[in-house]
């Protein structure tokens, strides 16, 4: 009887450790996040904003005298931006400028959305109905019902569907929307997820005078992506990457960072997006606070410890100079070479000279930052979507290999800074080229001429 006794109770010994070792191993493939696939757009030609269209748009607007003229000009012939970027039917026509519809607005997104699921849907083989949870990233168009519950009830998803619309979050929502779907993976094991970002240029088009808000006008473009997400790990040989880290900084609660980037009126009512001075100032501190984070999740220990010497040889060097009531030499002591960890970057193609800041601020060579800038000259800035494009690109010329790492860094109003880094599970030969699969062979383009620089060339003239 003792015996028995103690075979039985030792077996459910085993099994309660079993259990322990079962639920252990689920929670930690439920935390896995592999990206299936992702599928950019690209509008039709009659969208596209060569350099007589934009002239065009911007001749419409009967408050701008001539020194608001060379503004806007000026600032599209130094943006980096090609004539083959796309702008909403509804503004190219003229059609209610100063008040698109509602229609226009669904149209723009509705465009993007669908034709990007449809080809996600058709390329991955997953149908709707196997969606668990659904994100949708349109920041400046938030109609009810939902973007999230148009995209369900034009595909007919479950009833048990989980779905989030993020409103607001600008140009860095789409490491917003990863973290939200990794955090719900840790729920339940075996899930999809499916995330549509994008961004509304129609309801949003400024038509006053106020530059600041102008400059929106010039610089944002027509662009949109869809992918696909999972933590089945039946699904992992199919997966393209898997996350390894994300880092999200906010400097909200500083009153110019939050000014800085940020939809208002202007003196006579006419709302836009006003685009402040002191952007590059909070763009700079949130962007150094996320890389303080991230750094001890991507750099080897090697690189770790060179920087903590680096950053101890340059404050000894200061409080020297200091003594000696002298200036601290130049130098690039604080600089992290974030290549050590990484092997290629996604830039937020904010501009010209946002890719040359962050290109710098880490380290980068022109063949690192040539991703963001070709994706800046073929579609401009596409918002939360960026990140994607420049992607696509890298993928096209067969740039990612197995067991490298990518690094994805985007800012958005707020003001915001998040970045995520995703390890290549299997060489990326480039498929079809996506939506890069017409033109890549045309880049990187050694000298990029700027075709409105070449019809308006005056506007830099003193």
């Amino acid at each position: 009887m003792e015996l028995l006794l103690s075979v039985v109770s030792s077996i459910l010994l085993l099994f309660c450790l079993l259990s322990l070792v079962r639920r252990a191993v689920d929670r930690w493939l439920c935390r896995r996040c592999y990206l299936l696939d992702y599928v950019c757009y690209k509008p039709s030609d009659d969208r596209k904003l060569p350099t007589d269209r934009c002239s065009e748009v911007i001749m419409r607007n009967p408050r701008l005298r001539l020194p608001d003229y060379k503004f806007l000009l000026k600032v599209v012939v130094n943006s980096g931006i090609s004539e083959e970027t796309y702008g909403p039917r509804s503004i190219i026509v003229g059609r209610r400028e100063e008040r698109p519809s509602m229609a226009d607005c669904y149209e723009e997104v509705d465009d993007c959305a669908f034709a990007t699921l449809d080809q996600l849907f058709r390329r991955t083989g997953i149908p709707p109905s196997r969606v668990d949870l659904l994100v949708v990233n349109v920041s400046m168009f938030a109609p009810a019902p939902s973007l999230a519950s148009r995209i369900i009830n034009r595909y007919g998803m479950r009833d048990d569907v989980k779905s989030f619309n993020l409103a607001g979050m600008g140009c860095s929502a789409s490491p917003i929307a990863v973290d939200l779907v990794s955090n719900v993976f840790r729920s339940r094991k075996g899930m999809v997820a499916l995330v549509f970002t994008s961004e509304s240029i129609a309801p949003n088009w400024y038509s006053g005078s106020d530059r600041s808000m102008m400059l929106g006008n010039c610089l944002f473009r027509s662009g949109g992506c869809s992918f696909m997400l999972t933590n089945d790990g039946s699904l992992r040989h199919r997966a393209k990457m898997r996350l390894n880290c994300l880092v999200r900084t906010h400097i909200g609660a500083n009153d110019e960072a939050y000014g800085c980037a940020i939809q208002k009126e202007d003196d006579v009512g006419r709302v836009g997006f006003h685009l402040g001075k002191n952007l590059p100032k909070a763009a700079v501190r949130a962007f150094t606070e996320n890389m303080q984070r991230l750094a001890p999740k991507v750099l080897p220990i090697g690189e770790l410890a060179l920087h903590a010497v680096r950053v101890l040889r340059h404050r000894l060097l200061k409080a020297a100079a200091a003594a000696n009531s002298k200036e601290p030499a130049a130098g690039n002591e604080r600089v992290v070479n974030f290549k050590t960890g990484v092997e290629h970057f996604c830039l937020h193609t904010g501009g010209a000279a946002v890719i040359d800041a962050v290109g710098k601020g880490l380290g980068l060579n022109k063949y690192d930052v040539e991703p963001a800038r070709m994706t800046l000259h073929r579609w401009g800035n596409t918002s939360a979507s960026s990140l994607w494009y420049v992607l696509g690109y890298m993928e096209a010329k067969k740039r990612l290999r197995k067991k490298e790492r990518v690094m994805m860094i985007s800012f958005g109003a707020g003001f915001k800074c998040n970045s995520c880094v995703w390890e290549v599970l299997r060489d990326l030969d480039g498929g079809d080229g996506g939506v890069w699969e017409d033109c890549i062979g045309r880049y990187p383009q050694q000298t990029m001429v700027n075709p409105f620089l070449k019809k308006f060339g005056w506007v830099n003239e003193e």
